[in-house]
């Protein structure tokens, strides 16, 4: 999909700049990133100290936004790699003026050089690119090597929750999950039939939906 020109990009992400995490990245080259003092001061960022959860993927932020509502005690970090998308979502925070949310520009590869091992509470892949042919496999956000990452970042209790309208990609993540050290529940094959009420709809499952697809959903606990 070729993502629209977004008009004024810099100007905008400069007016985001207060909500957006600042790092730097000796190299875009993920083997070549050594760890070393790099973790983020969670608690000075958020001015206050409360469960982490993570968003990888985090969109337009649609979903963060209503997470963030509903879970006021609870420090949010949503992750984009898209610029142009994660200013508007940046922008919609500011909007709604929600105070705890902070985002990170960056592909999820690269988190546990900039975050600490077990303390993140909850992880949420929402819609992820499914990457359906055999040799993109290791840019699944379920893949192996992404586990391991999660595993490493998520607390004791810790958990992660997937939703996506691809049959095959989940059907790869059950497996995946299951093969990787996590525990399965809640799935469904069907959310919206499923839906007990408190499912909050992101950007891309509101035009599925609407589309007539199933929507897939899943918890892996760490075990």
């Amino acid at each position: 999909m070729r993502l629209r020109r977004i008009n004024n990009l810099e100007a905008r992400r400069e007016a985001c700049s207060a909500l957006r995490i600042e790092y730097n990245l000796p190299s875009l080259n993920f083997s070549e990133v050594q760890g070393g003092d790099n973790y983020f001061d969670i608690d000075g960022i958020f001015g206050r100290s409360n469960p982490l959860v993570l968003e990888i993927g985090c969109g337009k932020g649609q979903f963060v936004c209503e997470y963030a509502k509903r879970n006021p005690h609870k420090n949010i970090l949503a992750v984009e790699c898209v610029r142009g998308v994660l200013v508007e979502a940046c922008e919609r925070v500011i909007l709604e003026n929600i105070p705890n949310i902070r985002f990170l520009e960056m592909k999820a590869e690269y988190l546990p050089f900039f975050i600490r091992e077990n303390s993140v509470a909850e992880i949420y892949l929402n819609f992820s690119t499914p990457y359906p042919k055999a040799k993109q496999e290791k840019h699944r956000l379920t893949s192996p090597a992404f586990l391991e990452i999660y595993k490493m970042l998520l607390c004791d209790g810790g958990f992660i929750t997937q939703k996506t309208d691809n049959r095959k990609f989940f059907e790869y993540s059950l497996e995946s999950f299951s093969q990787n050290g996590f525990t399965l529940s809640d799935i469904s094959l069907d959310l919206h039939s499923d839906d007990n009420g408190d499912n909050i709809v992101t950007e891309y499952e509101q035009k599925f939906v609407e589309m007539g697809m199933p929507i897939y959903k899943l918890t892996a606990h760490k075990q």
